[in-house]
């Protein structure tokens, strides 16, 4: 735990510096402004962009993940794919590929509101761990309704779901810089 700890650190402190926090949320940029928000788009550095629906997801390989929602100390089930798979699908290195410099990619995961989270590319590639992180598009068998979705990113594993990101629009790939 803490080697992983120490390895996101830089990847973490390139992110803000890149992406200074803000207590207003940011103004999308005229490509994501235009976006619908009943779609997914996963952008950044990948080999293919994406713009995703509830019905591409659909068609992928499913996962269902049960939670405990400390929030509401409830049990709930999700459905959806798993976020290792989109990036895959938009040609961003996994497995074998993951290494030297691309261990320094993060992912940034951004709600309709403006509220982002990041992810190391390591913390979702399965050859290194296994977290399920999951863009569910279904809870307890129901599409994801207003306040939650369309998209909802859920990372099962974390004892807080603090980086689960609601009404999520966008994730975008990027490439630490080198300093």
């Amino acid at each position: 735990m803490r080697s992983t700890i120490a390895a996101f650190l830089p990847v973490l402190a390139a992110f803000l510096l890149a992406h200074p926090l803000s207590s207003t949320p940011q103004t999308p940029t005229p490509a994501l402004a235009t976006a619908s928000a009943s779609e997914l788009r996963i952008n950044g550095a990948v080999a293919t962009p994406l713009v995703l629906s509830v019905g591409d997801l659909k068609k992928m390989p499913r996962k269902t993940l049960s939670v405990l929602n400390p929030h509401d100390k409830k049990n709930e089930t999700y459905e959806g794919v798993l976020l290792a798979e989109l990036l895959q699908r938009a040609g961003v290195p996994q497995g074998e590929k993951l290494r030297g410099p691309a261990l320094a990619t993060y992912v940034v995961a951004e709600a309709a509101d403006g509220y982002r989270v990041v992810f190391s590319l390591a913390e979702l590639d399965s050859g290194i761990l296994d977290s399920d992180v999951l863009v569910a598009d279904t809870l307890d068998g129901a599409p994801l309704g207003g306040q939650l979705g369309p998209f909802r990113l859920v990372a099962p594993h974390e004892k807080r779901p603090a980086r689960w990101v609601r009404m999520l629009k966008s994730i975008t790939v990027v490439t630490a810089a080198v300093q």
